[in-house]
């Protein structure tokens, strides 16, 4: 029986299959114990599953490096710590050597153990880590049970969950899955941010899927309008059939775009740059056009091994880049990576209440002086190639940029004794902490450009986690108090002469482009997989309309008589 349901439209795509549904974790294990001539077996056996875990995250790691956004790199990353975490083990052989409990009913309760933790805990950003526990148990209770713990996919399958982690999806799509529902998860989320990389088509918050679709049942997903429609009849295959071939006219479109400028219908050129982090991403930004690097991610580097790069090896990889680039300048971002994270970086921090507000960005660059000073002449070095920028995280200060400048200085005079002909790189502040977008005069005319970063920016200024689904509502670039401020900044920019950028997810959607046009935004960078449609929005503007309507844009006195603004745009 045909049934339709809504949920948020995360990843735009269409998508018609059959549905494997994966219920939610849990771990439904009655009490079990062993006898005591067994436990050692016992024992064993859960040492087996957590090994073949292991093996199992590596591998997926090996597969997806150099061919993911980092995102996904660092859950499996993540996760790999939680499986080697000493306490985890320890109590689990606690469990079965001296309760005598089956290996399974140990990972129950050391779980509900770690769950009570995590759930009393009044971070947000801790609690949850409970997602990411589940997931690693689930893994451990798959192989002991010797279920595979990823869905096997067969192609044209649409995977139906209660939620995803990044980690999952490249290894999903390449099983066949052809597009994902979740009953839970946020547009916003780093699963969705890695869906549109991958061109995924996601639909999450369809709340009522997991009761109403069971194994087999054949889905229409679309994933820009969060509409499915659970055994579509003739004219529901009739309208999928018009927006599959819509989707390809508009693919067939915007490869024509290629070669084409970015420019207003009134004839003003506005610069797309992209973001990137491997030279997968740099020769797709290079091919579609693009201006050139506007964010460069280099802590990809820092999280590969257990050992931070070298100088030779970090100089190696921002040559490439360069070097891809053909002229084009490539804007590197220094080291962004905060305590929850640096450990894995081999920057060994003592554990932070709130990673989030702790020593990340500037602030561990200027930590670990000898890591930071190192980065910097890599960087100056592969300058000689090509133009490059410096752009440094978390800025919170004038102070902080004018320490940085005085060590680019120093990187760049030891560079040139070394008889590299160089020059000092621009160098750049982002704007994400509030503060420093307040304080943004300060920081102005110590610097050559600004970048914002909407995304924590966003984040900081309305104290809402933006992959925190309770709060979904909460979390939009939307909020008058938002725009006011990157209005402030962009005014700010163009009183000091100072080019200004926006390179959070806010930049990568064409659907705020007319805004942000308004606001006074001439540089974008974004995601190369975006740059096309993005382009081509831009070239529908009219530049002297919007800005004629920018002032009722800032009088909006909430969400509602912004979205009213967009569409009338």
């Amino acid at each position: 029986m045909r049934l339709a349901f809504s949920g948020h439209g995360a990843s735009r795509g269409l998508a018609l299959g059959r549905a494997r549904v994966r219920l939610p974790h849990a771990l439904e294990i009655a009490e079990q114990r062993v006898p005591a001539a067994r436990v050692k077996e016992e024992a064993a056996r859960l040492h087996e599953a957590l090994e073949a875990t292991r093996a199992e995250m590596r591998a997926l790691r090996e597969k997806l490096q150099g061919a993911l956004s980092k995102e996904a790199i660092e859950f499996i990353d993540l996760h790999a710590l939680l499986l080697d975490d000493p306490e985890l083990v320890q109590a689990l052989d606690a469990l079965i050597h001296q309760e005598r409990y089956s290996a399974g009913y140990a990972l129950r309760v050391q779980r509900d153990r770690l769950a009570a933790v995590f759930q009393s805990m009044d971070d947000a950003y801790l609690r949850a880590r409970l997602d990411d526990l589940d997931h690693i148990i689930g893994r451990v209770n798959a192989h002991l049970h010797r279920h595979d713990p990823l869905p096997r996919g067969t192609a044209g399958e649409v995977l139906v969950c209660d939620n995803v982690a990044p980690s999952e999806l490249a290894q999903l799509q390449a099983q066949g899955v052809v597009a994902i529902v979740s009953a839970a998860g946020s547009p916003l989320s780093h699963t969705a941010i890695l869906a549109r990389s991958l061109h995924m088509p996601l639909v999450v918050g369809a709340a009522e899927v997991l009761s109403r679709i069971n194994d087999g049942d054949v889905v229409m997903v679309d994933g820009e309008s969060g509409q499915l429609v659970l055994d579509p009849d003739a004219a529901d295959l009739r309208r999928y059939r018009e927006l599959e071939q819509r989707d390809q006219r508009e693919r067939r479109d915007l490869e024509r775009l290629r070669s084409k400028p970015t420019r207003t219908r009134d004839g003003v050129d506005i610069a797309l740059y992209a973001n990137a982090e491997s030279r997968e991403d740099v020769a797709r930004a290079h091919a579609v056009g693009a201006a050139g690097v506007g964010l460069y991610r280099t802590e990809f580097l820092f999280l590969q091994d257990r050992d931070t790069p070298d100088e030779e090896e970090q100089f190696l990889a921002y040559r490439d880049a360069v070097l891809a680039m053909g002229g084009r300048p490539v804007t590197f971002r220094t080291l962004d990576l905060g305590a929850d994270k640096a450990d894995r970086a081999g920057l060994a921090l003592a554990n932070e209440d709130n990673p989030a507000l702790g020593v990340r960005g500037v602030r561990l660059s200027l930590l670990y002086d000898v890591v930071f000073d190192t980065q910097l002449r890599a960087i100056v070095r592969a300058s000689a190639y090509g133009p490059v920028r410096v752009l440094v995280p978390m800025v919170s200060c004038r102070e902080e940029v004018l320490i940085v400048r005085r060590r680019l200085r120093r990187a760049v005079a030891a560079v040139r004794r070394r008889g590299v002909a160089v020059q000092v790189p621009p160098l750049g502040a982002m704007i994400e902490v509030p503060a420093a977008a307040i304080g943004v005069h300060g920081l102005a005319d110590a610097v050559d450009f600004l970048s914002v970063g909407t995304n924590d920016l966003v984040q900081y200024l309305l104290a809402v986690d933006r992959n925190n689904d309770a709060l979904g509502d909460l979390y939009s670039p939307l909020h008058p108090g938002v725009l006011r401020l990157i209005a402030h900044v962009l005014r700010a920019g163009n009183e000091h002469g100072v080019p200004v950028a926006v390179c959070g997810e806010m930049a990568g959607d064409p659907r705020l482009a007319p805004l942000l046009l308004a606001l006074g935004l001439r540089e974008f960078s974004l995601h190369p997989a975006g740059l096309l449609e993005l382009r081509r929005a831009i070239r529908d503007c009219d530049l002297a309309r919007l800005q004629a309507r920018a002032p009722r844009l800032l009088q909006a006195r909430d969400r509602r008589g912004i979205e009213r603004w967009l569409e009338a745009s």
